[in-house]
């Protein structure tokens, strides 16, 4: 389950991990879980991006609602892992677009 009461100042997690030789998919499959309590269809709650390396590395980016806390993901089990993962609270600055400016405001899509 993924919890929030001691996430630190911040709209947006960024979570990374690197998972054991040949753990990848089970690891990829524990994050996905972990997410799915967080992340909503109803287009309110959190949003997350996730992306993997060829180093079987997995990267989540967890946006949270403006102005709120972002959830931070628990400790993955630790037989999965080449090594702890890593999470870092962020806190919405901008977006940059080819062509314009950047905007300080939180676009849906992004």
């Amino acid at each position: 389950m993924v919890t929030g009461p001691g996430a630190a100042a911040g709209d947006t997690l960024m979570w990374e991990v690197r998972a054991a030789p040949g753990a990848l998919p089970e690891l990829l499959g524990w994050v996905e879980r972990q997410l799915a309590d967080v992340v909503g269809a109803d287009g309110r709650s959190a949003v997350a991006d996730l992306y993997t390396a060829a180093d079987d590395r997995i990267v989540v980016i967890l946006r949270s609602p403006a102005g709120t806390r972002p959830a931070r993901l628990p400790d993955p089990p630790a037989g999965l892992l080449a090594r702890p993962a890593h999470q870092w609270p962020f806190t919405f600055h901008r977006h940059l677009r080819a062509g314009g400016t950047g905007t300080g405001e939180q676009v849906t899509g992004r």
